[in-house]
């Protein structure tokens, strides 16, 4: 009679441990599970896009091919993960010969500006893509998600997920490094 009280508790135990143990390995996805893009060492979309707002200029198609290596980041104020990558971000805007531009996802400005007030605005140019079309060209599955692109214009690393723990160091970081040998 007693078994008849304690399955259920046990059960319960296990599903909690399933749950916890997949919730865990769901915040940062190892780069073996990464979902491959169909940009890689392809040319960047060719995509033009306005200014986050007036405080912001805006990037073009060609000046992601001017010589030096840039960092595309994809975010929104409405990401959490986001918020969790800033400082991941400042490194990056930090590093000399890299133009860190950002690509605001389904986002209204008024929102976007006051997420960079909170969190700092690590960026040196910003475009709003409101409607999220622009998002399909670079073939974005959700926010945040990062992208290298090389001197002459060719994307070279699609990472999604937010910058933390040691996806700056292990993934991005060399990915750069390869950006700069290659363009």
């Amino acid at each position: 009679m007693r078994w008849f009280y304690v399955i259920p508790v046990l059960l319960f135990f296990a599903l909690v441990t399933v749950f916890a143990i997949s919730l865990v390995g769901s915040i940062q996805t190892p780069p073996a599970m990464q979902q491959a893009s169909a940009l890689i060492d392809k040319p960047a979309p060719r995509t033009l896009l306005p200014a986050l707002d007036a405080k912001t200029e805006a990037f073009t198609p060609e000046d992601l091919a001017q010589g030096h290596v840039t960092v595309l980041n994809v975010w929104a104020s409405w990401c959490v993960p986001c918020r969790a990558e800033a400082p991941a971000l400042a490194q990056l805007a930090a590093m000399k010969g890299v133009s860190l531009y950002g690509l605001v996802y389904k986002d209204t400005p008024a929102k976007a500006r006051e997420f960079l007030n909170q969190t700092g605005n690590p960026y040196q140019r910003i475009n709003l893509d409101g409607d999220g079309q622009a998002g399909i060209d670079w073939g974005v599955t959700g926010v945040p998600e990062t992208f290298v692109i090389d001197g002459r214009g060719i994307v070279r690393l699609r990472y999604a997920g937010p910058l933390v723990g040691t996806a700056l160091t292990d993934i991005v970081m060399p990915a750069i490094e390869r950006a700069r040998q290659n363009g």
